[in-house]
């Protein structure tokens, strides 16, 4: 059976052959989230079927295709679409992507996500800067054997979104105007929505958004070496008094309503990279 850092390899080998430019920054697009690639100036498209060892996104809102090509004069790649754990893949399966953009050549990873807000004072489209995260409800995608070509067995993860560029997304955000928000992701597994009773626990851990997705390529990306920044969309808010439904449809139509202000956000902050 092929090694995974073997799949890696393959994967990244088949990429350069059709594409032989360097990135520099990986960026991955959440749900409704895909339309940073209209910023882009576009070299190339590879959809995730045609990778070797690459998973392929099931999930409403994720095109599933590496995006290649120049962001504010910088190079970069793109996911639109990500892999979620609750679509059935293993959780070093949701990581393949951010290892093979760090063997592709990244040195900076910005992660975007649709999140349901736990922190009462949050409304819905507020954009909030991850400055940590809690991952004890998720599955770790470093367990089993370490790959010590990647990164170490134990890895630290005292500061898993780097503070230099917490500060470059204020200063950013600032400049254009937005109010953002700071705080705690937590992360779940999904695929169901949080009961009330469960958001008031993650509300009481420390938590002020929740989501199903981001923890297990942030861990990824920290075993690797890469730089990380992340922000979520705050799609719905879970810990309210009126009816409490929640569909995919409305966190989809909330992701699309704040994009245009991420959008501006990851352009202007890869310039100050």
């Amino acid at each position: 059976m092929i090694s995974v850092l073997d799949q890696i390899k393959e994967a990244v080998a088949y990429i350069k052959g059709h594409y032989s430019l360097k990135p520099e920054i990986g960026i991955v697009l959440g749900s409704g989230l895909g339309n940073l690639a209209s910023e882009m100036k576009v070299d190339k498209e590879m959809y995730y079927e045609e990778i070797p060892h690459f998973p392929v996104s099931t999930v409403m809102g994720h095109s599933g295709k590496l995006i290649f090509g120049e962001l504010s004069g910088r190079r970069v790649v793109a996911m639109s679409g990500r892999l979620h754990f609750y679509e059935g893949y293993k959780a070093q399966e949701v990581a393949f992507p951010v290892r093979v953009m760090k063997m592709l050549g990244i040195e900076t990873l910005l992660i975007s996500n649709a999140a349901g807000g736990v922190n009462t004072s949050f409304k819905v489209g507020d954009l909030m800067i991850i400055n940590d995260h809690i991952s004890l409800a998720t599955v770790n995608p470093l367990l089993g054997k370490n790959e010590d070509e990647l990164g170490p067995r134990f890895p630290d993860m005292s500061e898993p979104y780097k503070k230099e560029l917490i500060d470059l997304a204020k200063k950013t955000a600032d400049k254009l105007g937005y109010k953002v928000k700071e705080g705690v992701y937590f992360g779940v597994t999904g695929p169901t929505f949080e009961t009330r009773a469960e958001y008031k626990m993650i509300h009481i851990l420390g938590g002020d958004a929740v989501g199903m997705s981001t923890i297990q390529e942030v861990i990824a990306a920290c075993h690797v070496g890469l730089n990380v920044f992340g922000i979520s969309v705050i799609t719905d808010l879970g810990i309210r008094e009126e009816h409490n439904i929640i569909t995919h449809e409305e966190v989809l139509q909330a992701a699309n309503e704040a994009e245009p202000k991420l959008t501006a956000l990851f352009r202007e902050m890869v310039k100050g990279i």
